[in-house]
């Protein structure tokens, strides 16, 4: 099944956007001085970026890297990334971006995953280290290289069917996986865009480049001529306004939390001023409270509309802003253009209408597997296109798809995906634990936070929150250390002799 086109068609002929160098050069010759960035290191329109790209795709090349090379990006949301990305698809290279709030642990599993040619990082974040053995280029170094000859008569052939970008996220066993996408995929997100994609908007983004929301969706932003806007770091509510108002913003992208606390500003008619602009709000990355959603809408006069995607398909499903308020407000909506879903039974049979069954999904946007991985690919991708996912949900009559659960034990924390084990096999590693289960459990605003149950190596001497906190975070991303900490004698077993995390997580909440 799949939703309606979207009312208004992309500017140009798909054709034109075939691969993310072709889309590039279209929209520069379409919109030229149009501005296609603003961020904290500036504003660059669409024909400088396209130039910009060239230039550094040049001096790349002469530096080795080619067609399938991975190029991994260690840096934060920018301009700078949007050159870097640009540059590697142009020669046909492979670009992966890495979170800058993960940890050392997670930076080197990624990157010895991917072996990437050339390491694009900024030196002066603070990043965990590079590991010794690959090739790095500093952040620093890249202003003097927009002035490189580009790559003049030497442009390589690009296919759409070649691999484009690699998008981490976590396995339930905690090592990292990577879901890659060829321009193909890419240029699907133009069909798949519906309401969420108009000619010239000026769209907000709130979640880091390195996410899929930016990095599969970066064609989709080329046919349309979108102004990407980005949030700064650290993010605030008020920080957030004044940039809805300066900035005249139509799309704003943005996690559960963030709308919460956007609400909770003080001057709520200057919030209500900050957007008056904007024609859309979405709520993605993690599922959001039905009474988050009715609020945006009748406080902030905002329609807001809910995403369900994931990283191994960045277009799932969607409400619309007319949608009746039992649609807006408890289900994720129907299936987006050239979008499939169903709901099965662990024998992949369909379930019936209003029954519960992992969800299915096929389209052009699902990615084509994980990267060196056929395991863990043969494991969720089926020969006939369909991704198995870990989510579990019902059909209405409809067709709305409503969530009701997820087939690992993740928690999203603010937006973001954390699995328990990752935490737990860190949490062991600290000398006075002896042995230690996280879960998640549901906490206003912030949608749920991670509680660690520990036996301490030493009963008469256990650690505080505080410590394992720092510990957390000093070898994985910070909002993967647990909210609290509750110090048990033993953890309590099913009768396999696993921690029972069902009891877990009821104490959690009680």
């Amino acid at each position: 099944m799949g939703g309606p086109p979207p009312p208004d068609p992309p500017l140009g002929e798909p054709e034109a956007y075939a691969t993310v160098g072709a889309a590039l050069d279209a929209a520069a010759e379409r919109f030229g001085e149009r501005e296609a960035y603003v961020g904290p290191d500036g504003r660059i329109s669409f024909a400088t970026w396209a130039a910009a790209s060239d230039a550094l795709a040049g001096a790349l090349a002469a530096r080795g890297i080619g067609s399938g090379d991975v190029v991994a990006l260690m840096l934060p949301s920018s301009i700078d990334y949007a050159i870097c990305y640009a540059a590697a698809a142009r020669l046909g290279a492979v670009t992966t971006g890495l979170n800058t709030r993960l940890g050392s642990r997670e930076v080197t599993g990624i990157l010895e995953r991917c072996r990437p040619a050339l390491v694009i990082v900024d030196l002066d974040a603070g990043l965990p280290a590079v590991p010794a053995g690959l090739a790095v280029l500093a952040r620093s170094e890249l202003a003097a290289l927009r002035h490189h000859p580009g790559l003049g008569r030497d442009r390589p052939v690009v296919a759409p069917a070649d691999p484009v970008v690699i998008i981490w996220t976590s396995g339930t066993t905690g090592l990292p996986k990577g879901a890659w996408f060829d321009h193909r995929n890419l240029a699907a997100a133009v069909a798949s865009a519906g309401v969420m994609s108009r000619p010239f908007d000026r769209r907000l983004v709130a979640t880091p480049f390195a996410h899929a929301g930016y990095m599969a969706k970066i064609v989709d932003q080329l046919a349309w001529g979108t102004t990407m806007v980005i949030s700064p770091v650290p993010w605030s509510a008020a920080g957030m306004a004044d940039i809805l108002r300066d900035e005249r913003i139509t799309v704003a992208g943005a996690v559960p939390t963030q709308w919460a606390k956007l609400l909770e500003l003080p001057d709520a008619e200057r919030t209500v001023r900050a957007v008056a602009t904007l024609r859309l709000g979405l709520a993605a990355t993690a599922p959001a409270a039905p009474e988050l959603v009715e609020r945006v809408v009748t406080l902030l006069g905002v329609p807001l509309v809910v995403r369900y995607a994931m990283t191994e398909s960045p277009s799932i499903c969607g409400t619309e802003p007319d949608d009746p308020p039992e649609v807006q407000f408890r289900t994720v909506g129907r299936p987006q253009t050239g979008i499939e879903i169903a709901l099965r039974d662990d024998a992949g049979r369909d379930v019936a209408t209003g029954e519960i069954g992992r969800v299915w999904v096929r389209g052009d946007t699902v990615m084509r597997g994980y990267w060196n991985d056929a395991e863990q690919t043969a494991a969720v991708l089926r020969g006939d296109g369909w991704l198995v996912s870990g989510d579990f949900g019902a059909l209405d009559a409809e067709g709305n798809l409503r969530l009701r659960g997820r087939a690992s034990d993740l928690y999203i924390r603010g937006g973001y995906n954390v699995y328990p084990l990752e935490v737990e096999n860190v949490l062991a590693e600290h000398p006075r634990v002896r042995r230690a289960a996280v879960v998640g459990t549901p906490a206003p605003v912030i949608g749920e936070i991670g509680v660690a149950f520990v036996e301490p190596a030493d009963p008469a001497s256990p650690p505080d929150l505080a410590e394992l906190r720092a510990w957390v975070r000093g070898r994985l991303a910070d909002y993967k250390a647990p909210d609290r900490l509750e110090v048990v004698e033993a953890l309590p077993l099913t009768s396999m002799l696993k921690v029972d995390t069902a009891a877990l997580r009821t104490l959690a909440a009680g």
